[in-house]
């Protein structure tokens, strides 16, 4: 048992997505009943991350969208509410410089834009973590550096080009355990080599669900979002998951859900549905 990993919410900011895209084929009328939407049909995200201290290591998985893009470009998503990814990191003590590792689930902007910043003068780039090495999928990094069509507008390669030009890359081939406590594995349906975490904490296991999960509402197996790449290969993935989360008893770490931190899912005769939903601190002891 780790007694000395300590788990903390990182909440870097909202962001405001179209409903439809988020829900795929579901259509409003049903998931509307389960997350909110304004009259645009927008709905409100999080981009909710986890610091993992685990001895020496403090691991810093997904970083939120950053600051660094144009005001047309953050126009688009409405970005929203009072948190950062650094007055998150003062709330606990630490800034950017005590990070010495960051795994990024993927690549899309708005789970690794904050990886890398302006320059003082704002003539180039920097690692926005100095100190870190980067871990993300090497079928992810290679996606993204030779991206298709449907996703080239969510990989910006000033997100995450430096990390390599830097020296400070890994990258993960399959199931590995990374850390004392930590693993990943590897899902391909909303995007290759999506790298899911997966934490074993005082007896518990806490799985940071990134896009494999989005949000509570997306329980149910058709509730998949219109951004996956291969969503027949979601479904497959999320059907085996959510059937060994619900029998294991995983906490899942939510991401994107503005309204729920974490939840636990359960067989019902309906299949695999949510059971609870909770803060992460509700279950830190």
């Amino acid at each position: 048992m780790l007694t000395t990993m300590k788990l903390h919410v990182i909440n870097t900011g909202n962001l405001k997505l179209d409903g439809g895209a988020m829900f795929g084929v579901v259509p409003k009328v049903m998931w509307s009943k389960l997350y909110p939407c304004d009259e645009n049909n927008l709905c409100n995200w999080s981009m909710r991350c986890l610091l993992v201290e685990e001895g020496m290591h403090k691991i810093l998985i997904d970083c939120g969208i950053g600051n660094k893009q144009s005001e047309k470009f953050f126009s688009n998503y409405y970005l929203n509410g009072d948190d950062s990814l650094e007055k998150s990191l003062a709330a606990i003590g630490m800034t950017a410089d005590d990070i010495t590792d960051v795994i990024l689930t993927h690549l899309h902007f708005d789970h690794c834009g904050g990886a890398v910043k302006w320059n003082a003068d704002h003539t180039g780039y920097s690692l926005s973590f100095p100190n870190a090495v980067f871990h993300t999928g090497r079928t992810q990094w290679d996606w993204a550096n030779d991206p298709n069509n449907r996703e080239k507008a969510s990989f910006l390669k000033e997100n995450f080009s430096l990390i390599k030009e830097a020296g400070r890359l890994n990258l993960v081939e399959d199931k590995a355990e990374l850390f004392s406590g930590l693993s990943v594995r590897i899902f391909n349906g909303h995007t290759e080599g999506q790298v899911i975490p997966v934490i074993r904490y005082h007896n518990k296991t806490f799985v940071y669900m990134a896009d494999l999960l989005p949000s509570a509402a997306h329980v149910p197996l058709p509730y998949v979002m219109a951004y996956d790449t291969r969503p027949l290969i979601t479904l497959e993935e999320k059907e085996i998951f959510m059937k060994e989360a619900a029998e294991k008893g995983y906490i899942l770490f939510l991401e994107h859900d503005i309204i729920h931190e974490c939840c636990t899912v359960h067989e019902t005769e309906k299949g695999v549905r949510l059971k609870e939903a909770f803060p992460l601190a509700a279950v830190l002891s």
